[in-house]
């Protein structure tokens, strides 16, 4: 049973990886549901390519995902108006209902409609293989290279936006690797289970610290033991193992509260990055 549970959990790490460092930044921006909004836009390029014969799981249905992901990137950039009445919040969530909407629609001309509704919400995680493993695997390496490299401007956008010039173009390039990376990851993870990695651990971190590098790890260690968990809990039970991983994601929220109440930990709202201080 063991060696049937270590690729989806290296899988889920994975994702954990660069997820979790995200979901920081999206917390920073009080844009929550972006990354929901995100993982359904990618999963309706991958149904649009579904309806057109294009296998899920292929480059070319990848490329779709990617190409309707970049066109979401461009939107929640430009839409980012802190002096607009609307809040970006609710641009989001008309994005995400009328992609929900439309992947029920475009998958409804499919044969294999009501499947495939079913797993782009929870993945196919447990199927997953070692050659779709190294290939994102890879992806997320490239992208997790790209923000360390731009780490102290991709900190500023989030922590610090009035200190940086041409914010859109870098809001873009951020969304962009968002984009890219959810891409890979929606076909074998799901809607549910991205969302889950990218938010959950940020807010369970968040709970005892304001410093950013400090909640990454926090972040990472509590998503680690939920996906553990989840997924050693699955084999045992014998249950589907997206749904139950994303319930193990909110019990190790639960457990995180608890923790706090006890601990009586009471960090400040100000998020401190020692980055900002050295370049903007």
């Amino acid at each position: 049973m063991i060696d049937l549970m270590i690729p989806p959990i290296v899988a889920a790490l994975i994702i954990l990886s660069l997820h979790a460092y995200l979901g920081l930044h999206i917390l920073a921006r009080e844009v929550i549901f972006v990354d929901l909004a995100f993982a359904q836009v990618a999963a309706l390029g991958t149904t649009v390519g579904l309806l057109l014969g294009i296998e899920v799981g292929t480059p070319l249905s990848v490329l779709g995902a990617l190409g309707f992901t970049l066109v979401g990137a461009g939107l929640f950039s430009f839409t980012r108006m802190d002096d607009s009445p609307v809040p970006q919040e609710a641009i989001i969530g008309i994005v995400y209902v009328v992609a929900s909407a439309a992947v029920i629609l475009v998958a409804g001309f499919t044969a294999e409609g009501a499947e495939h509704i079913k797993e782009t919400l929870t993945g196919a995680l447990i199927w997953i293989d070692w050659p779709t493993i190294a290939k994102m695997g890879s992806v997320y390496l490239a992208v997790g290279i790209f923000h360390w490299v731009v780490r102290h401007k991709m900190l500023a956008v989030s922590f610090a936006p009035q200190r940086v010039e041409r914010l859109r173009l870098w809001d873009f390039l951020f969304y962009v690797s968002f984009g890219v990376a959810i891409s890979f990851s929606v076909d074998v993870a799901g809607v549910l289970m991205v969302f889950s990695s990218l938010v959950i651990p940020g807010v369970a971190a968040y709970l005892f610290t304001n410093r950013f590098g400090v909640a990454l790890l926090l972040a990472w260690t509590t998503g680690a033991i939920a996906i553990v968990g989840g997924i050693a809990a699955s084999f045992y039970w014998d249950v589907a193992t997206g749904p139950l991983l994303v319930c193990s994601f909110g019990a190790v929220l639960l457990l995180a509260f608890g923790l706090r109440a006890v601990l009586a930990v009471r960090p400040g709202r100000d998020v401190v990055v020692r980055a900002l201080e050295t370049e903007t």
